[in-house]
C-alpha cells in the first residue's frame, strides 16, 4: 500500500470562505451512544475522517447495521449486540474505543475490550474511567491487552470522578442515560461536545440538567431511537483561524461557533489577530504588524483546551518576542517542536510541560513529520506560511482529524497536493 504525504507550496497569501465539518469529538460518542437502543438513530454533519470510519468499522463488527444516507448522514441501528466479535487489536489502535465501556456496560452483561490507542501524546490512563464505571457497579478488570468488563451489578448512582475527564464523563453520561435511577456526576467535563452527547442522549429520552456544568445529574431508563446533528468541530475552525493570522490572510471560516471559541478567540486578540464575527461565520484579518508574545496555557473548558494549543505554538512564530506554551495535561505534546526547528523556527523545550516559541521566525520549507493529530494541524499551517516546498510525512495523522482537508485548502488558494511516497 502506497504512502500518501503533502507536498506544499508555502508563502502564499489565502482569501475566500472555507467550511468548518462535523465535531470529531462529538461525533465519537454519539456513534458509541446509538448503541444504547435497539431501535435506529439517524445523525447528521458527520465528519468524514479516519477515526470515525475506524469507529464505525468497529460497531458494525459488533452488530450494528450502518448505512450513510448521504455524504454526511448515518443510520445506525443496533438490534443485537455482540461484543464478543470485536478485534481487540482493532480496539487498540483507536483511543475513540474508550467510548465503548459506558454505552456496552448498559446492554451487555460480560463483555472484553481491547486497551484504546490514539495520539501518542503521553501518559492517557483510563483508571478514572474505571474508578468512575466501578460507581455505578461495573466491575473492570485489567489484563496484559484486554480489560474484561463484569456489568452485571450495573445501578445508578452518585460519581465523583477523580479528576476532569472527557471521555470518562461521555462514558458515564451513556451508561447513567440506559439506568433507571438518578445519577450525579460531579466533576464533570463541560465542553460542547460532551453537551452535544447529553442532547443526543436527551433526544433518546433520558432526563439530563447541568450540562455545560460540573456537576450532571442523569434520570435514565430505557432509550429509543432518535434524530441528531453533530455540532460544528471548534478545533477545525480555530485551525483555519490560526491558519489565516499567521498566512496573513482574510478567511472566512464558515459554521465556526463562537460560543464554543471565547477563549480562543480572547486569546488571539491578546496576540493582536482582528477578527470579523458573524453569527454563521468568523473571519480572521491580516495582521498590519508583527504579533505581540505572551503566554498560552491549557486550561480546563472553557479555557484554551489542549487540542489547541500547537495552533498558538505556530501562531507564536509571527510575534515579535518569546511565548510560553505551557501544556500541563500531557506531557508528549511537544513533539513538533523538533519539526519546527527544521522550518528554522526557533524554540526551547524547558521541560515535558513548558516550551518557548522564539518570534519571529522566517519560516522555510523542507521534510517534516506529523506525530499526532493536532501537532500535524499545526505543521500544516507552518508548511502553508514557510518560503519554498515542505514535505509532510505521516500524513494520516491528519487525516484522522482533519477531512480531505488538502481539498478544502486549495479551494482558497493553498498550494497543496496529497502525492503518493516515491
Amino acid at each position: 500500500m502506497a504512502t500518501e504525504i503533502f507536498r506544499i507550496e508555502g508563502g502564499n497569501r489565502l482569501s475566500g470562505e472555507i467550511e468548518v465539518r462535523g465535531s470529531k469529538n462529538a461525533a465519537a460518542p454519539i456513534i458509541a451512544a446509538t448503541l444504547l437502543t435497539p431501535e435506529p438513530c439517524t445523525l447528521r454533519n458527520v465528519p468524514r475522517i479516519e477515526d470515525v470510519f475506524r469507529l464505525l468499522e468497529i460497531v458494525k463488527s459488533i452488530g450494528s447495521e450502518v448505512e450513510w444516507l448521504d455524504e454526511r448522514t448515518l443510520r445506525i441501528q443496533t438490534k443485537e449486540l455482540f461484543p464478543e466479535r470485536m478485534s481487540l487489536d482493532e480496539a487498540r489502535r483507536v483511543r475513540m474505543s474508550v467510548l465503548l465501556f459506558g454505552a456496552l456496560a448498559a446492554r451487555c452483561d460480560h463483555f472484553t475490550l481491547g486497551h484504546p490507542g490514539g495520539c501518542a501524546i503521553g501518559a492517557r490512563s483510563i483508571e478514572t474511567h474505571v474508578d468512575a464505571l466501578e460507581k455505578l457497579g461495573i466491575n473492570i478488570t485489567k489484563h496484559e491487552k484486554y480489560y474484561e468488563v463484569d456489568a452485571t451489578g450495573r445501578k445508578a448512582g452518585k460519581v465523583i470522578q477523580r479528576e476532569f475527564s472527557v471521555t470518562s464523563t461521555e462514558d458515564v453520561l451513556m451508561l447513567a442515560s440506559a439506568l433507571p435511577g438518578t445519577t450525579t456526576i460531579k466533576l464533570a467535563a463541560g465542553e460542547p461536545h460532551v453537551e452535544d452527547l447529553g442532547n443526543f442522549l436527551i433526544s433518546m429520552g433520558a432526563n439530563i440538567t447541568g450540562l455545560g456544568s460540573y456537576t450532571i445529574t442523569v434520570c435514565g431508563g430505557v432509550l429509543h431511537g432518535a434524530e441528531h446533528t453533530i455540532i460544528p468541530d471548534p478545533i477545525e475552525a480555530a485551525t483555519f483561524l490560526v491558519l489565516g493570522a499567521v498566512t496573513g490572510s482574510e478567511i472566512a471560516v464558515s459554521g465556526a461557533r463562537e460560543e464554543h471559541l471565547e477563549a480562543v478567540l480572547e486569546k488571539m486578540r491578546d496576540f493582536g489577530v482582528k477578527f470579523r464575527v458573524a453569527p454563521d461565520r468568523i473571519t480572521a484579518l491580516p495582521a498590519e504588524k508583527l504579533l505581540s508574545p505572551g503566554k498560552v496555557k491549557a486550561e480546563l473548558y472553557p479555557g484554551i483546551p489542549t487540542d489547541a494549543l500547537s495552533l498558538f505554538a505556530v501562531l507564536a512564530t509571527r510575534a515579535d518576542g518569546d511565548t510560553l506554551i505551557h501544556e500541563h495535561f500531557y506531557e508528549g505534546r511537544f513533539n513538533y517542536v523538533s519539526e519546527f526547528e527544521k522550518m528554522r523556527i526557533r524554540a526551547t523545550v524547558l521541560n515535558p510541560h513548558q516550551a518557548v516559541i522564539h518570534g519571529p521566525n522566517d519560516l522555510r520549507g523542507t521534510t517534516i513529520k506529523s506525530f499526532d493529530l493536532r501537532a500535524g494541524a499545526a505543521l500544516l499551517i507552518a508548511a502553508l506560511a514557510a518560503q519554498g516546498t515542505t514535505t509532510i510525512e505521516d500524513i494520516y495523522q491528519v487525516d484522522r482529524g482533519y477531512e480531505r482537508i488538502e481539498e478544502r485548502l486549495q479551494k482558497i488558494g493553498a498550494k497543496i497536493m496529497r502525492v503518493n511516497k516515491e
